[in-house]
């Protein structure tokens, strides 16, 4: 064999670039704090790279606190312990942009910043809110500026 024969071994699968997602919080909360469509959330982000606005820290936190005022404490607690060992990409959001988007599909700032990144990265973004997805689906289809 030559000297200058380049041989590559790869452990298979295990380091194949996974799919890009942007998932929300009612996504991400479904699953976490164990709601009816968990079993939703948990198929869509299987295999997947997870790709978030870092408001997503402060989103979770916010569904922990309304849980315990609710009554479930240590369902919330239990919860951010979960979400904790979630790996997640975290994104810095183009404010301005994030507010276009807005204010051009009738968003919440938050939802707007979902869709920004989706459509930043390029990649599909998952929601169980009905407003957020119907606008994904046009800003996407588009190829929407930011």
């Amino acid at each position: 064999m030559a000297a200058d024969s380049l041989i590559v071994a790869e452990p298979g699968t295990r380091y194949a670039r996974r799919l890009p997602l942007v998932a929300d919080c009612s996504v991400i909360a479904a699953l976490v704090f164990n709601e009816p469509e968990r079993d939703t959330a948990r198929g869509i982000l299987a295999g997947r790279d997870i790709h978030v606005p870092s408001l997503m820290d402060y989103e979770i936190a916010n569904v922990a606190v309304k849980k315990a005022r609710g009554g479930f404490e240590e369902i919330a607690s239990q919860a951010l312990d979960l979400y904790a060992d979630f790996r997640l990409t975290r994104y810095e959001v183009e404010v301005h942009h994030q507010w276009q988007l807005a204010m051009r599909h009738e968003l919440s700032a938050y939802d707007a910043a979902y869709l920004w990144l989706a459509a930043a990265l390029g990649a599909p973004l998952a929601t169980f809110d009905r407003k957020l997805g119907q606008a994904a689906r046009r800003h996407l289809a588009e190829g929407g500026p930011n």
